[in-house]
């Protein structure tokens, strides 16, 4: 494990930056401020490593603001329906940071915090955060740690555990955008993506609020069971964008296999798999140009794409759709791995 500053904020608070690296010469860059994970070089069939996440190479960067590269998201990953979050004792507004509704745990979520780091070695780093009781309008004082893992197989491991002090909603998410091509290489219309669950809760609206309505993939552009190459399924999909597929009702011990995203020409293969409820597919529609990464390039339309494991952003109420709440002295614990091979 390498670790250097990574720049101040206005504060004066230092932002680090850790490197963790495996035997096979795979390595992760992830810094405190969001918990973002910067660069993920992994390898090739011929051996050759490629930064295969979207990113900056500078805190000001993110500073300025981006779509949540490479962030942990949170209190609640996603979208709360106008901002109304209803829980046993009572209904609590949140903030509409994207109008009609709340997104991604509001202004300043986890994506925004300086986390601490409470270990680290050549492989593994361990953040945690507390979030004060009405922070961005949640109930609770709420204990996070995040733990990722770079392990000797090329998997990157994302485990979280959480405790709160009052009944609360927690629904995190790994938010990197992949491109398996490797970073600035373009659009990643000739990925070919499968996703193993058959039913989403589809968006509602343009503004994609969820409509809380259960509905088969099956016969649907929606409908990645058997891999597909992205710029076919495009235009079958309402708005270019992804919907949120349902995998389970409650977060079970043990990751199970979710996605899997290949790329023809370097054979890179990544698998998804996760302990948690939802999983929501994003094609990086809304990239448009105007932000430029690593390699000095313009972000474009699908430059890249995501696979955020998460609960029901609605879940609080709906607990038939994916439970997330943290009950007091009960720890929430979720999983998910990333695991990175060749074809």
């Amino acid at each position: 494990m390498t670790s250097q500053p990574f720049g101040t904020l206005a504060d004066g608070t230092t932002v680090e930056k850790y490197t963790l690296r495996n035997a096979s010469g795979a390595s992760a860059e992830i810094i405190t401020y969001g918990g973002i994970i910067t660069a993920l070089r992994v390898p090739d069939r011929e051996g050759k490593l490629a930064d295969v996440v979207l990113g900056f190479d500078t805190l000001a960067a993110y500073l300025a603001g981006h779509p949540y590269f490479g962030a942990i998201i949170g209190r609640i990953a996603g979208r709360v329906t106008a901002g109304k979050l209803r829980l046993p004792d009572g209904t609590r507004d949140l903030v509409l940071n994207d109008a009609p509704n709340h997104l991604h745990g509001g202004l300043v979520g986890f994506d925004k915090r300086v986390w601490t780091v409470k270990s680290a070695t050549s492989s593994s780093l361990k953040l945690f955060y507390r979030s004060p009781d009405g922070e961005e309008g949640y109930p609770g004082n709420l204990d996070v740690t995040v733990t990722y893992t770079l392990t000797d197989d090329n998997e990157l491991v994302v485990e979280s555990h959480a405790v709160s002090d009052r009944l609360t909603p927690l629904s995190l998410a790994q938010h990197s955008y992949f491109n398996l091509a490797g970073e600035g290489s373009g659009d990643v219309l000739d990925h070919v993506v499968q996703i193993l669950p058959e039913s989403i809760i589809p968006a509602a609206d343009g503004a994609m609020t969820l409509s809380g309505q259960l509905t088969p993939v099956a016969g649907t552009g929606n409908d990645f069971t058997q891999p597909r190459r992205l710029g076919d399924a495009l235009p079958g999909m309402f708005k270019a964008h992804g919907e949120n597929y349902f995998i389970r009702a409650t977060a079970v011990e043990a990751p199970t296999r979710v996605a899997r995203v290949t790329h023809p020409n370097s054979c890179r293969v990544l698998t998804v798999s996760t302990n948690d409820c939802a999983l929501q597919f994003y094609t990086g529609v809304s990239l448009d140009g105007t932000l430029t990464g690593k390699s000095g390039r313009a972000y474009a339309s699908h430059h890249g794409l995501c696979l955020e494991c998460q609960g029901y952003p609605d879940g609080a109420h709906r607990p038939e759709l994916g439970d997330t709440l943290v009950h007091p002295g009960v720890p929430q614990l979720r999983k998910t791995i990333y695991a990175f091979s060749t074809d």
